[in-house]
């Protein structure tokens, strides 16, 4: 708990703990649902292509349809956001994303699988930043990136425990007449629905209307987020555009993106293509495997750039570097060694990303910074969407199946060498 007691006020002390163990547990539960509702199709591409003739490229497309809505419905739902507070935005979109996730079960062709992905896109579009809100209107400064964090955790965490889960679900073959995937996506998406009605009774708008602080906790905590606010300001987007360092910063987390989403999409089939046998519960036991070696490097990696600040950019290119190896290792490499590559990768890939938002501080300040970030979220789901289609059509271009996976490691090469090009801006 010293992390957050970190300053001289014991009831603003008091308050931030409180918020803490109220707020921090149920945020990470909702990125861990979230994020397995997300990525879990990975899983069902096999079966449903035999199931309902979904092809390479509708799979590609729906896929990746998710992030083009994701980023189309980003900006009105921060509006949306702003207009009836995280409470009820947090229940409300949670809800929305847990139906229709279960909702995937029932498709019976590809134009209700591509519909389903856009639909579930614009459910979440507003997830990631209420989550900020929530933390930004509850957490002063000296503690906000530690609560960050721990959602971020979320991610490897998601994926670990969420590939096995999903291969087991697959494994219901037949149960009551219905196809694996069908108990997948409806025995996932269901707990979001329970989640978002929980968060709903137990979430509070702001400090002001917390049930579980006291009045002398209440005072604290606002007039400490209020002198924060005040030293702050605020832009539009536009203005963003117009700052070459923005756009710099938004090209990175795209290609970041790129490479990830392109790994983590095929990842399940890939294992199960180099174990030499269909997609179940043994081969989704050994696609856990890189998302349980991430969550160290998740935890570690970015306590060790902020112990050597000056060594953030190198430490990134680094890890992109050591991702883009991987790649490149598992397409040629022999099923033990392609495991262990695809280990490197997602270690590189997931690490890499806390580090990354430790750079527009340093390259903006005042206007540009919140806007920038904005705009570097958007630059990410847009390229989130190509993720997949670029993998699929550089293999059938190319008339091979490794084709796409080697494209990936060339766009993290890219990545690296981006990151790098921050270091005379980040040493001034």
């Amino acid at each position: 708990m010293a992390t957050i007691t970190a300053y001289d006020n014991p009831a603003l002390n008091s308050a931030i703990q409180k918020s803490w163990k109220r707020l921090v547990p149920l945020m990470f539960i909702l990125y861990f649902v979230a994020f397995i509702d997300r990525v879990n199709v990975g899983f069902a591409k096999d079966a449903m292509q035999l199931d309902i003739g979904l092809s390479d490229s509708a799979f590609a497309l729906g896929a990746g349809i998710f992030f083009a809505a994701y980023a189309l419905f980003g900006i009105p739902a921060n509006l949306i956001l702003n207009k009836i507070g995280a409470q009820k935005w947090l229940s409300i979109t949670t809800v929305i994303w847990g139906v229709l996730s279960a909702m995937t079960g029932f498709v019976t062709n590809e134009t209700q699988f591509i519909v389903l992905r856009f639909l579930l896109g614009l459910g979440e579009a507003g997830f990631y930043p209420g989550i900020l809100l929530l933390a930004s209107i509850y957490f002063p400064n000296k503690v906000r990136g530690s609560v960050i964090g721990i959602f971020v955790l979320g991610v490897p965490l998601a994926l670990t425990l969420g590939s096995p889960l999903s291969g087991a679900l697959l494994e219901l073959h037949g149960w009551m007449g219905r196809p694996g995937w069908f108990w997948m996506f409806v025995i996932e998406g269901l707990p979001a629905v329970v989640i978002g009605i929980f968060a709903f009774f137990w979430l509070d708008d702001s400090p002001e209307k917390a049930r579980f602080l006291t009045a002398e906790e209440k005072k604290a905590l606002t007039e400490q987020l209020a002198s924060e606010n005040a030293k702050t300001e605020t832009t539009s987007v536009l203005s963003a555009l117009k700052n070459i360092k923005v756009w710099h910063l938004a090209l990175i987390y795209g290609t970041i993106q790129i490479s990830v989403y392109g790994l983590m999409f095929f990842l399940p089939s890939q294992v199960a293509s180099l174990m030499g046998q269909s997609l179940g519960f043994k081969a989704s036991l050994v696609a856990a495997i890189p998302w349980a070696c991430s969550a160290f490097g998740v935890y570690y990696i970015p306590r060790l750039a902020d112990k050597n600040p000056s060594r953030r950019v190198a430490i990134s290119v680094m890890c992109m570097l050591a991702a883009a190896v991987g790649l490149a290792l598992s397409a040629f490499a022999s099923p033990v060694f392609a495991i262990a590559a695809l280990c490197l990768s997602a270690v590189g890939f997931l690490s890499v990303q806390p580090v990354f938002w430790t750079f527009p501080p340093q390259l903006l300040s005042g206007p540009a910074l919140a806007a920038g970030i904005g705009f570097c979220t958007t630059m990410g789901a847009f390229c989130s969407f190509l993720a997949p289609i670029i993998r699929v059509e550089m293999d059938k271009l190319m008339n091979s199946n490794t084709a796409g996976i080697i494209t990936l490691a060339v766009i993290t090469v890219g990545c690296a060498l981006l990151i790098a090009l921050l270091k005379k801006n980040t040493q001034k």
